[in-house]
């Protein structure tokens, strides 16, 4: 739940005891409301989604979590990071809406907690989705931050919803309850159920003790959530696949909305059919979850929808992603934690990087065209763009001249990135360079796509000179009559100024 101007809950007093006893009290208690009587569901394979506001993920290891640490181990576990400011806060209302829409806010349109700008007419949350494609699935959502209904972010289209209003004690035992019991004892298709416990205390007490309590309270209701399903009389025919998720992380000592690597940390937990245990996958983002839910359901993603995500499950063909074994720690950027393994030099096989222009000196990470990843590179210099780099996955290129030059150097920055070649270009017309660019631009800098045919003299068939803020690019370039093969260059020169990222490039002809 974000720190915004709506009213707040007050929080019990801290400690993994005061959630228990809370959780007991609420046990006991007389329901509030009988739960809701669902449509039966229709589909043998089933979907729950389990939402876990602001869970900085590498706090979970320190937690009592073993029904997380369980579904690590037999299922897929996915960590990336968030955009950040001018693309959008890190916070609750954008962060959700980017979950349930599958697309990035430059599309949904919410940029904060009032979800002013939405989009969802277009860009609709995925129970609304699901309703459209196939209304007779049985769904059902939960959620104790209201706005998450009253703006149709994740209630829209569900034919059931429990909405608790902000109390003094937490509602994640309330939701688990009803959504336990309606897993068990009705038949529901598709079932998102949000907990927002683990964000009020990171926003109270940072990520230390309380918040592992919170973690841990919040385990046991995704340990109940998971009992429920194996309790279902019909569970052995059925195919059950559960996602956990966050909207986005917390500082240490809490709060959000900035661009630090803690408040943008966001994970895809995933487990079920076709997916892989013990799956650690680079190249997935947080726009991931509608695809997956899609073809768990085996339900077809309509292209026209413009999605931006993919299943968990599917991979890249993207031959970057092949270089993270290479990849290195840092040399000069001292900013960087040891640790973090994040660049390399060495092209994948079939490609080459060109510096036979290139100055001298400068920052070694980024001399010339490098490879890199999303914490690596975003980590060099905040609030320069680099966080907007949302549609890169895993390992990219990067020609940062920015970056380059903060350093002693001598000469200016000039790179080429060469592609290995094409396929058989014979009875074919047109050759399609695709890929998918973040540029950003700054006074003298040159960006220059150029394709050469055989052995002939590389032309130009694209530039840049206004920033591009990470888009899917798709050029057609005519084949001339005879040609059987083509390279692409991507040419980038710079000084001191900023950067292109190249990404996901596929070249072939129609």
């Amino acid at each position: 739940m974000p720190n915004d101007g709506i009213a707040r809950r007050t929080v019990l007093a801290a400690g993994a005891a005061t959630v228990a006893a809370a959780a007991t009290t609420l046990a006991h208690a007389p329901a509030a409301h009988a739960a809701p009587a669902l449509p039966d569901g229709v589909s043998k394979d089933k979907v729950l989604i389990v939402g876990m506001d602001g869970l900085r993920h590498d706090r979970i290891d320190a937690a009592d979590a073993p029904h997380l640490k369980a579904m690590m181990s037999a299922g897929t576990y996915a960590r990336s990071l968030l955009y950040a400011n001018p693309m959008a806060p890190t916070v609750s209302g954008a962060g959700w809406s980017t979950i349930s829409t599958g697309v990035w806010p430059d599309k949904h349109g919410v940029k904060d907690n009032n979800f002013t700008g939405r989009r969802f007419d277009e860009y609709p949350g995925l129970l609304a989705r699901l309703a459209q494609v196939k209304p007779a699935l049985s769904t059902y959502a939960a959620v104790d931050w209201p706005p998450l209904d009253t703006y149709g972010a994740i209630t829209a289209g569900a034919d059931a919803t429990l909405v608790l209003p902000q109390h003094d004690i937490p509602n994640d035992q309330k939701i688990a309850d009803e959504a336990a019991s309606l897993i068990r004892d009705q038949n529901p298709d598709v079932l998102f159920v949000y907990f927002g416990y683990t964000d009020q205390v990171g926003h109270e007490s940072g990520t230390g003790d309380r918040y592992l309590d919170a973690i841990a309270g919040q385990d046991v209701h995704l340990g109940k959530l998971w009992d429920a399903i194996k309790a279902r009389p019909t569970y052995a025919s059925e195919r059950w696949t559960v996602i956990v998720a966050t909207d986005h992380g917390h500082v240490d000592t809490g709060g959000h909305g900035g661009s630090s690597i803690e408040e943008r940390r966001t994970f895809i937990l995933a487990q079920g059919p076709g997916i892989e245990a013990g799956g650690r996958p680079i190249d997935t983002r947080l726009v991931d979850i509608v695809p997956t839910v899609f073809r768990q359901l085996g339900l077809s993603v309509d292209p026209s929808w413009g999605l931006d995500g993919k299943p968990v499950q599917e991979r890249t063909d993207d031959a970057f992603d092949t270089l993270e074994p290479k990849l290195a720690a840092r040399v000069d950027e001292t900013g960087i934690p040891a640790d973090v393994r994040g660049f390399t030099h060495a092209a994948p096989s079939g490609w080459s990087v060109v510096n036979n222009a290139m100055g001298t000196g400068g920052v070694a990470e980024w001399r010339g065209w490098t490879f890199t990843t999303d914490e690596f590179w975003s980590r060099t210099q905040r609030d320069q763009w680099r966080e907007l780099n949302v549609r890169s996955r895993g390992v990219f290129a990067v020609a940062d001249s920015d970056e380059w030059s903060d350093r002693t150097f001598s000469g200016r920055f000039d790179s080429t990135l060469v592609s290995p070649a094409s396929g058989s270009l014979s009875g074919r017309s047109t050759l399609r360079v695709e890929f998918v660019t973040h540029y950003r631009q700054v006074q003298q800098q040159t960006a220059r796509v150029l394709v050469s045919f055989d052995s002939g003299t590389p032309k130009e068939v694209k530039s840049y000179t206004t920033d591009v803020t990470s888009q899917e690019q798709s050029i057609a370039v005519p084949i001339p009559p005879g040609a059987t093969s083509a390279h692409v260059r991507f040419h980038y020169t710079g000084d001191n100024d900023f950067f292109w990222v190249i990404d996901r490039f596929r070249l072939h002809a129609e």
